[in-house]
């Protein structure tokens, strides 16, 4: 069976697309392809690097692209994880089956020592659950 794509979305590609992308990578990534983008692409936070590690997630590959780099393409779901994406993505040339909006603070605007590994934990706890029910849709 071919691997779902999945493409993770926020503005700056920096962090939680980023976390996204590995997360789903870490945890299910014998049968799902994982992806990321911003509207507004920045360089992958330092912060989030170190967040990943910090919980054993592999953080090799990651980059931070644009989403005009998937114009175009099909994917099995779109994770969109900020305000500023949901609007970007409205004008997005590409397609999906499933659109799920999770709106995660952005944790590059929180004033606390452990805000990325919240925004982290956050995902994690938000992508496990959609994976049980995409193993559940599957038995089904």
């Amino acid at each position: 069976m071919a691997k779902q794509r999945v493409l993770f979305l926020c503005n700056a590609n920096s962090a939680r697309s980023l976390m996204g992308e590995a997360l789903l990578r870490h945890l299910a990534g014998d049968r799902f392809e994982a992806f990321s983008a911003g509207s507004e692409p920045d360089e992958p936070a330092a912060l989030t690097l170190a967040a990943l590690k910090k919980q054993g997630i592999s953080t090799e590959g990651l980059a931070s692209k644009s989403l005009d780099a998937f114009a175009g393409e099909h994917f099995h779901a779109v994770i969109v994880l900020c305000d500023k994406a949901q609007q970007a993505c409205r004008d997005w040339q590409g397609g999906s089956d499933e659109h799920l909006y999770w709106d995660i603070r952005d944790p590059r605007l929180i004033e606390r020592a452990d805000a990325y590994e919240q925004a982290l934990n956050e995902i994690r706890h938000r992508l496990s659950l959609w994976l049980q029910i995409k193993a559940r849709d599957a038995d089904a």
